[in-house]
């Protein structure tokens, strides 16, 4: 895409900048274009692959690698079940992705939007169907430009047709995270799967058509936020794709009285730069890396393979385009063609270090995250309950999670309250010192519970008590903290 300067509206003219439509070329050969295709066909394959990997947990449980069951209230990866208390897990992955992003980007630029980036990936392959369509660049843009005939219409209409497919398709990859993957296909092509699975699919389809098919470099250059302040996350020492203007200029292209002399003798008093447009034309933003570091440049680096093949054909060095740092480019310009590593800078290892702390807080608690907890509420309608005999009573829900898929045999105590009594609603036995509740496996007990003491054991209004919960198949225990309420005394 090549962005035009934006008249300002004191001179009458629109505020918006005049944009006009980028036809990439295609690349088939070079590091980087290999690189992407390596990362599109990763990214690609675990987002559609990775819904059908299956894991054995047992009978009665999903046998789905990777879920997030929202209606169970679980996520599962593999071996990890995570439960909703344990949403800080869910945390402590947010502060890695983010801090790896600020690490790559520190080190190596906008690596992730060249080659990661979903909008980068999927336009990437509706790029390469338009191709197959319709031709190269040059055929692309002619037939944009002709008028409509048979040979136009069945073009268009079959890029059209495939990329809705991989539309719907990247709909369906993402809501098979989020429900049984083989169930989930049979109901949607049955009609009997819900509406929300129909509409999750549609708007995620629609955003992939609308948004890879043709807003492309658009989003890039005004959607997204990430290139407004990458330059937050950049120093000197980061990996960059420009362009040795020291080398490159004055540019021209080679002539025909300039064709099959030697590189030493054509190149002597002019740049290495033949003007020969490749960098502009493999873009997919359409920007000239020539006019220097720009927003609308994404990092992918197919320029430098352009040019490198170009600079191949005329016998020339590599490297007129490069993906290096702006502070070694600074040191060949004034000819010191030594490098510097973009490791070589205290930031770096300050992210590397977080990274590896949260990590392994993470690996610590998942390797000792308890297998029971409880959750307890005492009930305010009322705080408490006057019974015969001078004693006062509390109610309280009891919310008993055995995160295991064996039933569990859990028995309940009170300490810290003289001469407490416990008795529990569906449970055998009255005024009870322990109480022994079963609950089934991977599930919540959920029992009300009422609490009955002197009113002689409170010194006021309330009283503190700890309900100690111990798992009998293991021997551990937990212990909550509440209040037991009363009459104010």
């Amino acid at each position: 895409m090549s962005v035009q300067n934006t008249p300002s509206p004191t001179d009458g003219g629109s505020p918006y900048a005049a944009t006009k439509k980028a036809y990439p070329r295609f690349l088939n050969a070079g590091a980087f274009r290999r690189l992407k295709w390596l990362a599109l066909i990763v990214s690609l394959g675990f987002y559609w692959i990775g819904p059908w990997l299956r894991w054995d947990r047992g009978p009665g449980a999903p046998g789905q690698a990777i879920l997030v069951d929202l209606p169970g209230r679980r996520a599962y990866c593999f071996g990890i079940e995570i439960w909703p208390q344990e949403v800080y897990y869910l945390t402590g992955i947010l502060i890695i992705a983010a801090l790896l992003l600020f690490f790559i980007s520190a080190l190596l630029g906008r690596v992730w939007c060249g080659f990661a980036c979903w909008q980068t990936v999927f336009t990437d392959l509706f790029v390469w169907i338009e191709r197959l369509f319709e031709g190269e660049r040059a055929q692309r843009i002619l037939l944009d430009k002709a008028p409509w005939s048979a040979n136009k219409l069945w073009r268009k209409a079959g890029k059209q047709i495939c990329w809705i497919l991989i539309s719907i398709l990247a709909g369906f990859g993402f809501i098979g995270f989020f429900d049984d993957v083989h169930l989930l296909l049979r109901d949607l092509l049955t009609g009997e799967a819900g509406v929300s699975a129909y509409a999750a699919m549609a708007v995620i389809g629609g955003c992939c058509y609308l948004l890879a098919g043709f807003a492309r470099e658009d989003v890039c250059i005004y959607m997204c936020p990430y290139s407004r302040f990458q330059s937050a996350m950049f120093d000197e020492h980061s990996m960059i794709v420009s362009y040795e203007s020291w080398r490159g200029e004055p540019r021209g292209p080679v002539r025909g009285a300039g064709r099959g002399r030697p590189a030493e003798q054509l190149f002597a008093e002019r740049g290495h730069c033949i003007d020969c447009r490749m960098c502009v034309q493999v873009c997919p933003t359409g920007i000239d890396i020539r006019d220097g570091s720009q927003l609308a440049c994404i990092g992918c680096a197919l320029c430098v393979d352009a040019c490198n093949s170009m600079m191949d054909r005329v016998g020339l060095p590599r490297g007129l385009v490069s993906y290096d740092s702006s502070f070694n480019q600074q040191a060949r310009a004034a000819g010191d063609m030594s490098s510097s590593s973009p490791m070589a800078r205290p930031r770096v290892y300050i992210y590397l270090a977080i990274i590896g702390l949260v990590a392994i807080l993470m690996a610590y608690s998942l390797m000792t995250r308890k297998t029971f907890d409880v959750n307890i509420l005492h009930e305010r309608a009322p705080m408490y309950v006057e019974v015969s005999g001078g004693r006062v009573r509390n109610g309280y829900t009891f919310k008993i999670l055995n995160m295991v898929r064996g039933p569990g045999h859990f028995r309940l105590t009170v300490e810290g309250l003289n001469k407490a009594t416990m008795s529990v609603i569906g449970v055998d036995g009255d005024q009870m010192e322990t109480v022994d509740l079963p609950v089934d496996g991977d599930s919540v007990g959920t029992f009300r519970m009422f609490v009955t003491a002197p009113n002689a054991s409170l010194s006021g209004k309330k009283a503190d008590l700890t309900f100690a919960l111990t798992n009998l198949d293991t021997g551990k225990v937990v212990r909550r903290d509440n209040l037991f309420a009363g009459p104010e005394r």
